[in-house]
């Protein structure tokens, strides 16, 4: 792609047609941090031995990151949690290019499992490492990159305050639309601290009358 001063992302048709859809839909921070997605998550991978070509499909990574935060778009806000609306959104637009179902399975994981990084870790590389590059984008922990490597990548993709746009936006979800943050979830948990409201305890949220006739638990 040579509009990015020849960082390596994938050069194929599909990955050209995939960045052009997400910048369409998405804020430019976003879009950007998509991008870096895929630069950190490529680096922390070789860093573990795990090479483009030989152990992953390079190209499906690529299009996992580039798409993993679409559920934070227009077309992409469903009445879900976003990384469902977008692991959605993601797949069927693959579908929809001709992409097979199983591949775009793979890409549907990445993006559903992104904030899950306990199960997405020990996941197939594709999907674990949109998970280590977006985690590393956002909070910078990780192993050390190659001096100047970061200010190469933030030259090209600014940062634009990623981190504060992608905590604003998937609190405006949240807030318009209560489905799309469950307890406990990510999205969750940033309206609680926006709001001050409590988790519904375990109590609470049991069924079939198991507590029927307890004792209250005492503070």
């Amino acid at each position: 792609m040579e509009a990015y001063d020849g960082l390596p992302f994938p050069g194929s048709a599909l990955a050209i047609e995939a960045v052009r859809h997400a910048r369409a839909i998405e804020s430019p921070a976003i879009f950007n941090h998509s991008m870096r997605t895929y630069l950190y998550g490529r680096f922390t991978g070789e860093t573990q031995g795990v090479l483009p070509g030989r152990d992953y499909d390079d190209e499906l990574f690529f299009l996992a990151c580039v798409l993993h935060d679409v559920g934070l778009s227009e077309p992409g806000n469903g009445q879900r949690s976003f990384e469902i609306d977008g692991a959605d959104l993601a797949a069927n637009w693959l579908v929809g290019r001709g992409v097979p179902q199983d591949r775009a399975e793979v890409v549907w994981d990445a993006v559903a499992l992104h904030l899950s990084p306990a199960i997405a870790l020990r996941k197939r590389p594709e999907i674990a490492l949109v998970t280590a590059g977006a985690g590393y984008d956002i909070g910078g922990d990780g192993p050390p990159l190659p001096a100047g490597y970061a200010e190469r990548v933030h030259a090209v993709l600014p940062r634009l305050r990623a981190a504060a746009v992608l905590h604003d936006e998937i609190l405006a979800q949240a807030l318009a639309d209560p489905r799309k943050a469950p307890p406990f979830s990510l999205p969750g948990e940033l309206v609680r601290q926006a709001t001050g409201q409590t988790w519904p305890t375990w109590r609470e949220m049991a069924g079939w009358g198991d507590y029927d006739g307890l004792p209250a638990p005492t503070s």
